[in-house]
Order: C-alpha cells, then structure tokens, then sequence
C-alpha cells in the first residue's frame, strides 16, 4: 500500500509528492523547495522515514514546480525524468526563475524521457505515465491503478482546471486531457493537484464550475 507525504513549497505552495511502500523505495514528484530550511525540510523526510529515492519525476517543468530539481538532484544523485517537450523550460529555469524574483542554479537534465503509456517502477508500485498538455507542453499526470490515484500537476485542481494563458499553455488541449486522460478514470480515483486539497474524479465530473457543459 502506497503511502503519499505531501509537502507544500515556495512561495507558490506547490505540492511535492513523495510516495512509497514498506520497501522503502520512493519516488519525489515535483521537488519545488527553495529554500535552504525547505531543502533540509524534504531531506530530513526522506532520511527520518529511512526511504530510497529511486526516481524525480516531473509532472511538468514551469519554474514553480522545478525549483528543487539542482538540489534534489545532487542530493539524491539522481537525474530527472519529464516529457521531452519540457526541455525548454528546464533549459531557460534562469531566465524564467529571474521573471518571479528566484535565483535559480542550471537544473540537470534528464538523460532520457518519459511518455504517453510508460510505466514507473518502483518498491511494490507502479506509475502509468500519461502525457497531458495544455496547461504546460510535456505536462504528466501519474496514474496508480490498483490503488486509484493519480498526481496530476497542474492539469486538473479541487474545483478547477489549469491556467492557459502562460507560454506553451492552449485552452483546448487542456480541456482535451482533461477529458480523454483523467474523467474516463474511475469516480473513485483520488486527484492529488499540484496545488491545493485533493479531490476525486467523481466529484469533478460533479462539480468542477469549468468542465460543466464539457463532460
């Protein structure tokens, strides 16, 4: 059975998703710490519940979401895994972090990238990889089938849809994932967002105010 910490960083409270099992392996989605006590804060997680990162994953690369990637990346000795179409914002994080007032240190790179029907691996769990743009290109929800979630970015939020109107975002694309990705999933399927509480299918296909009229 998963076990999901949620730890919401930087000024922009992104949620950093750290799953794992009584294996102990884990995986940290989105590692948005900033600042050096937020650093510590994820490290001493990690360290306190004694887990083995075995993958960083993105669900998409604007600045918010990624402000940790350098640090987790050293940390865990690891490289990143996100969609290719990502790669743009991983490599302009400085110019971008400078928009909003970060200091942001060159990101590593992936050495390879995830798609549409790839499967993450990990302790006793696995992630099915969707690919999900609109909100940003190379935006992924992660999807645990047995257990009925799904971490979903900036996709899909309790009560909300992601914003469009930043670069590489497109109304009808988002509301295409949306649709084709995410509402055929079961009712029951926890949405853990990028930002905020969570929800589930059921209740946005119920009352999310910007898909009535759509689904």
């Amino acid at each position: 059975m998963s076990q999901i910490k949620i730890i919401p960083f930087n000024p922009f409270q992104v949620n950093t998703h750290i799953i794992y099992d009584d294996s102990l392996a884990c995986v940290i989605i989105d590692p948005a710490c900033y600042e050096k006590h937020e650093e510590k804060q994820l490290a001493d997680f990690i360290a306190s519940a004694g887990l083995k990162p075995a993958a960083i994953l993105f669900t998409h690369c604007h600045i918010d979401h990624m402000l940790g990637s350098r640090f987790a990346s050293k940390q865990f000795k690891l490289k990143p895994l996100t969609h290719k179409d990502s790669l743009g914002f991983l490599d302009n994080a400085k110019e971008y972090g400078k928009v909003f007032g970060f200091d942001v240190k060159k990101p590593i790179l992936p050495d390879t990238f995830l798609d549409e029907g790839d499967t993450i691996s990990f302790g006793k769990q696995e992630l099915k990889v969707m690919h999900t743009p609109g909100h940003a290109a190379g935006s992924l929800c992660y999807y645990n089938e047995k257990e009925k979630y799904v971490v979903v970015g900036d996709v899909l939020f309790n009560g909300g849809i992601g914003r469009t109107d930043l670069p590489t975002g497109d109304h009808d694309t988002l509301i295409k994932s949306i649709l084709d990705k995410l509402l055929v999933l079961p009712d029951e399927v926890t949405v853990y967002p990028g930002h905020g509480p969570a929800t589930t299918i059921g209740e946005e296909k119920r009352s999310n105010p910007f898909l009535t009229g759509v689904y």
